[in-house]
């Protein structure tokens, strides 16, 4: 009997329900979690078997011990929720515009994964999935071969997962004596409603889910501690 949990936080749109879509045919009771009780419960049934509603706002610590305190044992936690308010650069964005970005992309995946460690810790097999961004590669930010146009907007978005990197190195390094693999994705530009120009790209969501699925079901000798795109080809920290 495969009896394998895993929660999506932001997983009602985007890449994250086309995630939640994956592993629930990999055979996972896959917890989705939303915001919005409707927008969330609207995904779950579009799922499908294996789908369960899970309440959740990642800026909201009490909601998120609420929602921990429902769930006994977590093989997969893949932090995926995050907001991009806008592609300003840094001589344009508000220090609030900081403030608001690292609440969801960088506290909120904090409070997320500390509160469901107890959890994780109960699993054979626990992975952790941190969705990053290709974008917050200072090796791919910076000469002598840039991937990305020098001074290109998003400062705030892009600063909070370099952060997340960081975090996801740390947590890695923490928690490799109990055996949990914590690595974060670089899912590519997609089209979902994260900006204006992720919303006009012509990347497919679903590409960037299998990536993440990778990451999800890797071995135990698989990697940690990395930083991988979607086809999972090491990305330059």
């Amino acid at each position: 009997m495969n009896d394998r949990t895993a929660l999506v936080t932001g997983a009602n749109k985007g890449i994250g329900k086309h995630l939640a879509h994956l592993l629930a045919a990999e055979g996972f009771t896959v917890y989705v979690g939303a915001r919005d009780p409707e927008r969330g419960q609207r995904a779950v049934d579009e799922i499908g078997a294996g789908a369960r509603l899970l309440v959740l706002d990642v800026t909201d610590p009490d909601g998120i011990a609420r929602a921990a305190a429902r769930v006994d044992r977590l093989d997969v936690l893949v932090n995926n929720a995050g907001i991009s308010p806008s592609l300003a650069t840094p001589t344009t964005t508000g220090v609030e515009e900081y403030r608001r970005t690292y609440e969801t992309n960088v506290f909120g995946v904090v409070e997320v994964t500390n509160a469901f460690l107890p959890a994780l810790r109960r699993s054979p097999h626990p992975r952790i999935v941190n969705v990053s961004s290709g974008t917050a590669s200072l090796t791919w930010s910076t000469q002598p071969n840039p991937q990305f146009t020098p001074g290109i907007g998003g400062a705030a978005y892009r600063s909070s997962k370099a952060a997340l990197n960081a975090l996801t190195v740390l947590y890695a390094q923490t928690l490799a004596e109990d055996g949990i693999k914590v690595n974060a994705l670089a899912p590519g530009l997609r089209a979902t409603d994260l900006n204006p120009r992720a919303a006009t790209s012509g990347g497919d969501p679903a590409e960037a889910a299998r990536g993440a699925l990778r990451l999800a079901l890797l071995p135990d000798d698989g990697p940690t501690g990395g930083f991988f795109s979607w086809d999972g080809t090491p990305v330059p920290w």
